[in-house]
């Protein structure tokens, strides 16, 4: 048994905690029953929903350990970095895991500089190498066009962050038993040269990362504006419209739209890809879809490696007999 454990980083936000919580779950949950490790779950908050750590405990994790304070109820990266090198330094963790959030990306690599160890970003897998026991961090590099697989074999914690949405979340099991331990946040940890004035959320941010549909068009449409055929078919299912990073590239998408490694992750019910290629970088970002439609004329397209249902057509035929059917029911 690997003592030290494995740590998944969660996020809350108004003491309910957030659901890329449970998607770190899973992957951590699965790297601590091949490690032979427990799985303790880090949240910081104020007031944390007693419910919410119990549902963590359910989720896969053997330990919650939160702290609590006024200055944590929102993230601020001072106070929360001290509080987690405190508990690093108390703890020893063998491997840590956040998320590829806004918070985990300011939050993850400020706390690996200060532990004197690595982190990888947007990690697609994690595995751990039987042989050594060493977490194996795997992200594309070179602009999506290899997998690097990257270990840590001297300094702790392993620490790398994950794409949100780029897994499912870990189911609850009622009944699951595990130990939760609330403490105060040490005084020593809790100043920050940062203040909080208020918060503005972006309004569409989250429109096509959440959306339960979504057509994608890739540079197989050709011109930008065929662009509004994608469109049309996303009116027909009630679905966001999203596009690849060449068709962000060329303009005829703004880049909220983008879907990828480089844009959103997203996991919809429904993904459909229209002259979608798939190269790495932007099956990074929708894999995970439950079900995946493509149109492309190309049967070797990457595209069809991970489709459910896959067109070889002209999507400029298949479409417009697929609206017309729609619009029809």
């Amino acid at each position: 048994m690997a003592e030290a454990g494995i740590w998944i980083f969660g996020e809350q936000a108004r003491g309910r905690i957030l659901p890329v919580t449970w998607e770190l779950l899973t992957r951590g949950r699965a790297l601590a029953d091949k490690r032979g490790s427990r799985l303790t779950a880090v949240v910081f908050g104020a007031q944390l929903d007693r419910a919410d750590l119990q549902e963590a405990i359910e989720r896969g994790a053997d330990r919650v350990l939160a702290c609590e304070a006024p200055l944590l109820e929102h993230f601020l990266p001072e106070p929360y970095a001290a509080c987690l090198m405190h508990l690093i330094r108390e703890e020893s963790p063998e491997i840590l895991l956040g998320a590829a959030s806004s918070t985990g990306r300011t939050l993850m690599p400020y706390v690996a500089i200060k532990a004197d160890t690595g982190l990888t970003a947007d990690c697609t897998e994690l595995d751990i190498e039987t042989q050594t026991g060493l977490l194996l961090q795997t992200r594309p590099a070179i602009g999506g066009n290899i997998m690097a697989t990257i270990k840590t074999p001297q300094h702790r914690p392993q620490m790398a962050t994950v794409r949100p949405h780029s897994t499912p979340p870990a189911p609850r099991q009622p009944g699951r038993v595990g130990e939760i331990v609330v403490r105060r946040a040490p005084p020593e940890a809790l100043t920050s040269r940062v203040r909080r004035r208020g918060f503005r959320p972006a309004a569409d941010e989250n429109a096509l990362a959440e959306a339960s549909r979504i057509v994608c068009v890739g540079r197989g449409i050709k011109k930008g504006e065929h662009v509004a055929l994608g469109r049309r078919l996303a009116r027909a299912l009630d679905a966001a419209l999203g596009g690849t990073r060449d068709v962000v590239d060329r303009g005829w998408l703004e880049y909220p739209a983008q879907i990828g490694l480089s844009g959103k992750t997203v996991t919809p019910r429904l993904y459909i890809g229209l002259g979608v290629s798939g190269s790495i970088q932007h099956l990074a970002g929708m894999q995970t879809a439950e079900a995946i439609v493509a149109i492309n004329t190309d049967p070797d397209a990457m595209i069809f490696k991970v489709a459910d249902f896959g067109i070889v057509g002209d999507l400029f035929e298949v479409v417009p007999a697929l609206i017309k059917h729609l619009e029809e029911r």
